[in-house]
């Protein structure tokens, strides 16, 4: 079953995009990109691909969705910026690493 604003004509979920959902046997996919963006969908069942967790959904008219965690509300919480202090600074000693060389 499928259910979010947008989603085939049935109303938003009133799950939080930032917590866990408060059902185990659905979810709400929050990636911007996703055809189903917004949409609570049925959680078929979860596998690990390349030692990652993934929800296999239904995905109403498009079928069966694959979606990783992360693209869900299931996910940790995003960054409020793209790239965090501790990720900069992982760069800034990797470029300095590969400038030595």
């Amino acid at each position: 079953m499928v259910t979010g604003r947008g989603c085939w004509g049935c109303p938003r979920s009133r799950h939080s995009a930032t917590g866990p959902s408060a059902s185990s046997e659905s979810l709400l996919i929050i990636h911007p990109f996703h055809v189903l963006f917004g949409c609570q969908v049925t959680v078929l069942f979860s596998k690990r691909r390349a030692g990652r967790l993934v929800f296999v959904c239904e995905g109403g008219p498009v079928g069966r969705v694959t979606v990783p965690v992360s693209w869900t509300d299931r996910g940790p919480a995003a960054a409020a910026n793209r790239l965090t202090v501790e990720c900069l600074a992982e760069l800034d000693t990797l470029v300095k690493v590969l400038g030595d060389q």
